[in-house]
């Protein structure tokens, strides 16, 4: 025991912070107002740096993009106005590899005529994707430090016609290497061949098909805040059942710094054309669907400009020391200014005094 009160002596007598004993302390009225003032402003002045830390504004850089060995992960939701036992959905990248053997899609047969809900569902993702789109540049730092992901999935079919199915949705997700390749959608279930493959319908059978299509989802890496999808909420009606509709996409690797983490997702941009399909003209082809993408070789960084965290406690620090110091001075000022005017006026003083007396004696009569 004693050498236990031996070290804590020893640690005592290390303190080199002025310690009052609290008999020599006086608290005053002007004091504890002031202590009150203090502390609510210290309070605010945190909550808003904390705020301006948070808040703060966003970085678009590039850079080389030298993450080869990354997947390029698609993720496909669409529906094409022919039944699925017609049609057959295909991708191919550059190295000529059968991607499907990363995923896979599902080909769901369905009606192309929406019922009330998924109608207004796709109305209000096409309006407000059409929005996004032309005012990116004005709302991408406000996309970017907003909790939407993504649009809602389509609402299930309440209403069934009493009709058979007429269209296809064909929905999944693919991980592909990270280089150029072609999504397509054409008339037929396809053969695979090392080098290639074959659609059987597009040599056997000639029935004209409708390839008009509605895109709920279509984009690249995971879904994060502040990317807009082109394509998503785009509806295209093809009379012509001989037309090739074409997108020609340019996909753009990018990595968003957030606080705590690096997310690395792709944004695109979009280009199509159509043309009818006419071999005794010179326009040849197979009608369908084609998703042609092309991945760039540079990177867009998104990083938020904050200060480190050292910067931004260091600076907590200096308002809670700088507040205190300043409240202490004005504290001292008007302790002095009070007893300058008891030493000037004492009748004043006193008058005051009495005052305080008098409310006491009614609150202890009270």
């Amino acid at each position: 025991m004693l050498r236990q009160r031996k070290r804590v002596d020893i640690v005592k007598s290390l303190d080199a912070f002025p310690q009052i004993r609290e008999k020599y302390t006086k608290t005053t009225r002007i004091g504890g107002t002031l202590s009150i003032i203090s502390r609510t402003v210290i309070f605010y002045l945190i909550w808003k740096e904390i705020n301006y830390f948070l808040e703060s504004k966003l970085i678009f850089k590039f850079a080389p993009d030298a993450d080869l060995d990354t997947k390029l992960q698609i993720n496909i939701d669409l529906t094409v106005a022919t039944p699925c036992a017609r049609i057959g959905a295909d991708i191919f990248d550059s190295t000529h590899q059968n991607v499907f053997s990363f995923g896979s899609l599902e080909e769901e047969d369905t009606w192309w005529e929406l019922d009330g809900n998924q109608l207004t569902h796709f109305q209000y993702v096409k309006h407000l994707n059409s929005y996004l789109r032309e005012e990116y540049h004005s709302l991408a730092h406000i996309l970017y430090k907003s909790d939407s992901r993504h649009f809602a999935a389509m609402p299930e079919r309440e209403v069934k016609p009493d009709k058979p199915f007429d269209a296809c949705r064909i929905h999944g997700t693919l991980t592909t290497n990270k280089v150029s390749g072609n999504f397509h959608i054409t008339a037929g279930k396809s053969i695979h061949f090392p080098r290639g493959h074959i659609h059987l319908s597009s040599i056997f059978d000639d029935t004209p098909l409708n390839m008009s299509h509605r895109v709920n989802r279509f984009s690249f890496g995971p879904m994060m805040p502040g990317i807009v999808h082109p394509l998503e909420g785009d509806e295209k009606i093809i009379a012509d059942s001989t037309t090739m509709a074409q997108y020609f996409l340019e996909v753009v690797p990018t990595d968003i710094h957030s606080l705590l983490s690096v997310t690395k997702t792709f944004q695109y941009s979009v280009k199509e054309n159509s043309r009818p399909i006419n071999h005794d003209k010179g326009s040849h082809g197979i009608p369908g669907l084609y998703f042609k993408y092309d991945v760039a070789a540079l990177k867009v960084i998104v990083r938020h400009d904050r200060d480190n965290p050292v910067q931004f406690i260091v600076r907590l620090c200096s308002i809670i020391a700088g507040i205190v110091v300043i409240s202490g001075f004005i504290n001292n000022i008007l302790q002095h200014l009070w007893s300058f005017i008891q030493f000037m006026h004492p009748s004043v003083a006193e008058s005051m005094q009495n005052g305080k007396t008098h409310n006491a004696e009614r609150v202890e009569n009270l």
